[in-house]
């Protein structure tokens, strides 16, 4: 291995690190508790070497972002896989997104609630968001009906999970009621 791929090596695994502490410290605390300073004193490395892959905590906070939408994406894909019938792949895809946004509440703020400085919904939009829009398209799609354009279904799809996810997260909707919750969404909205 040259001297060259070697500091790539380490550089891409300093990056790692930066984001996986990020993410863990925001997991604990918050995203107000994510600093350079903290990050830096958490990774063992000096502030400048942090901002060296990073300019700051926004595009810390937009690398976090891109690896939710992987994680997300695969976890949607496989909850969709495990099951038959337009109706159960629905119901999967919609259990499996409120899972994960509960589970991970910072990366799903990252990803649709602070701002990561990453463009959505346009034609430079980075390919792990598109790829976990069409993770959600892939079922959506088949569901959207006569007539109707299947991402634009996805996307009404989509804003009633993310509603769902963010009410329950800030404790305005009853806990017991999330189940039928999910089945009028599909009922009604898929229709299936």
């Amino acid at each position: 291995m040259s001297v060259q791929e070697r500091k790539q090596r380490e550089r891409a695994e300093r990056e790692r690190l930066i984001v996986a502490s990020a993410r863990e410290l925001a997991e604990q605390q918050g995203w107000d508790a994510v600093t350079t300073r903290r990050l830096a004193e958490r990774i063992e490395y000096s502030q400048p070497v942090l901002y060296s892959h990073f300019r700051g905590k926004r595009e810390i906070i937009g690398a976090v972002a891109l690896e939710g939408a992987t994680e997300m994406a695969a976890a949607v894909r496989a909850a969709t896989a495990a099951v038959d019938g337009p109706r159960a792949r629905v119901t999967a895809l919609a259990s499996a997104y409120l899972d994960f946004a509960a589970r991970n509440p910072a990366v799903y703020d990252a990803l649709f609630q602070l701002d990561g400085g990453l463009a959505y919904a346009q034609e430079d939009t980075p390919e792990p968001l598109k790829d976990a829009f069409a993770a959600l398209l892939e079922t959506l799609g088949e569901v959207a009906g006569d007539g109707v354009h299947p991402g634009l279904f996805t996307e009404v799809f989509w804003a009633a999970l993310h509603g769902l996810a963010t009410l329950t997260r800030a404790g305005r909707l009853l806990p017991e009621d999330a189940e039928p919750r999910v089945e009028l969404l599909v009922d009604r909205l898929a229709m299936v």
